[in-house]
This record gives C-alpha cells, sequence and structure tokens, in this order.
C-alpha cells in the first residue's frame, strides 16, 4: 500500500471535470493535473476548454450536462481511450431571485444543470466505473445544501445542493460494493465568476465575509485540494461523505 505523500499521488489517473473551463473547475483541472493525473476539461464552451487543457496538457470534450445523448455520446467518447479512474462533476450555475417572483423557467433551468445534470452525469461515466470495479466521483455540492446562503435569494439553488448531497450519499451506498466511491465538496464563499455580481453588492459581500469565521472568500485552488485528497488513495475509506470546505461558515 502507498504510504505518505505517495498516496496523494494521481499518476496513471485519468479524469474528467464538467465545467472545467473556468472557476472552481478549471482550479481542479489544474490541481488533477499538477498532481499526475492525464485531465479532459468537459464544458459546453469549447474554446475556453480548449485553453485549459492546452495549459495542462490534456484533452478536451464537449458537454451539456442537461443533454442525455449529449452525455453519453461524451462517455463513449472518453471510454474509446481507456477507463476513466476520477469524475468531478463540477458545471453548475447560479440565479438570485424571490421566490414570490421566479419564473419557473429559470428555477427549472437550474434544477437540470445543477442537479439533474449531476445525477446524468454521475450514472452515465459511473456504469463503467462500477464495470471496472474502481473509480471516485466528486460532485461540487456547496453549503446552501444545508444551510440557506443569505441575504441572497436562491431557492432554487440550494434545493439543487441539497439534493447534490443526497443523490452523492444515494449513489456512495448503490456503488460501495463495487469499490466507486463517491463524495461532495460544499464549498463556501468562493473568488470566482458566479459570485462576482454578490461581491459587487456590499450589502451583499459584507454580510457573507460577517458570517464566515476565517473572515475571507476562498481561492479557487482551496477547493480543488479538496478534490485531490478525495480523488487520490488517501481518501480509501472515504465514501457518501459531504466536505465542508466553508472557512468555518456552518460550523456557526
Amino acid at each position: 500500500m502507498a504510504k505518505g505523500i505517495e498516496r496523494f499521488s494521481l499518476a496513471g489517473k485519468r479524469a474528467l471535470v464538467t465545467g472545467g473551463a473556468s472557476g472552481i473547475g478549471r482550479a481542479i483541472c489544474e490541481a488533477l493535473a499538477a498532481s499526475g493525473a492525464t485531465v479532459i476539461v468537459a464544458d459546453i464552451d469549447d474554446a475556453a476548454a480548449r485553453e485549459v487543457a492546452a495549459a495542462i496538457g490534456g484533452t478536451t470534450v464537449h458537454l451539456d450536462v442537461t443533454d442525455q445523448a449529449g452525455v453519453g455520446a461524451a462517455a463513449d467518447h472518453v471510454a474509446a481511450d481507456g477507463a476513466l479512474d476520477i469524475l468531478v462533476n463540477n458545471a453548475g450555475i447560479a440565479h438570485n431571485a424571490p421566490s414570490t417572483d421566479v419564473d419557473l423557467s429559470d428555477w427549472q433551468r437550474v434544477i437540470d444543470i445543477n442537479l439533474t445534470g449531476v445525477f446524468l452525469t454521475a450514472r452515465t461515466f459511473g456504469r463503467a466505473m462500477v464495470a471496472n470495479g474502481r473509480g471516485s466521483v466528486i460532485s461540487i455540492s456547496s453549503i446552501s445544501g444545508t444551510v440557506p446562503m443569505w441575504p441572497q435569494p436562491q431557492a432554487a439553488y440550494n434545493a439543487a445542493k441539497a439534493g447534490v448531497d443526497l443523490v452523492t450519499k444515494s449513489l456512495a451506498l448503490e456503488w460501495a460494493a463495487s469499490g466507486v466511491r463517491v463524495n461532495a465538496i460544499a464549498p463556501g464563499y468562493v473568488k470566482t465568476p458566479l459570485t462576482l455580481a454578490g461581491r459587487e453588492k456590499p450589502e451583499w459581500f459584507e454580510t457573507w465575509l460577517r458570517m464566515t469565521p476565517l473572515g475571507r472568500m476562498a481561492d479557487p485552488d482551496e477547493i480543488a485540494s479538496a478534490a485531490v485528497f478525495l480523488a487520490s488513495d488517501a481518501a480509501s475509506y472515504v465514501t457518501g461523505s459531504v466536505l465542508m470546505v466553508d472557512g468555518g461558515y456552518t460550523a456557526i
């Protein structure tokens, strides 16, 4: 059995990251590659995905996580070049609107991408992992899956992330006997394009910092480090967990 720092190595592993072209997804692609993995950047933005892949020596695949046929085609394309060891379900969007006013189409889009997309991608790529008897599936959830984030109104986002947590635990139980581990990371506030609009609103941003015991937002690299851990043999006995990386937000 590998010991010490070697247990964190991803040398010889193949990884795919959805939404890997920007934000947390990009940081995860970079961290997995730096740890030795061969990384496939999966994104709906092909040009941005190619840029990330070129920087880390990886490859790309077009992926819309809401398109069942497209996800299946991407899985077939990836499988043609060998088994996948690591899947990171990172693709997601945010939408802020009062629940009394939110349009049902906006609610549904958040659920489709942030929850159904996670399940669809995990299930589709997970089938081969289960058949191969190995793999690590990591979904990017949020502290909002545990507590409603405040003061922004985002019931759809909160509901979707709570669903991600339970899908994670459900798949972990279903796939444990096959040797496939399934976990989630629940970030707090992270400095990415997804939070830019909120950071530009002082009444929101000041509340975010006040409610976070460490008093700051996370860098994307700090979330990526947790993904490397969960993907590695260092986490060989970790499955069905939702790892909080939130500066102490949910400890209050």
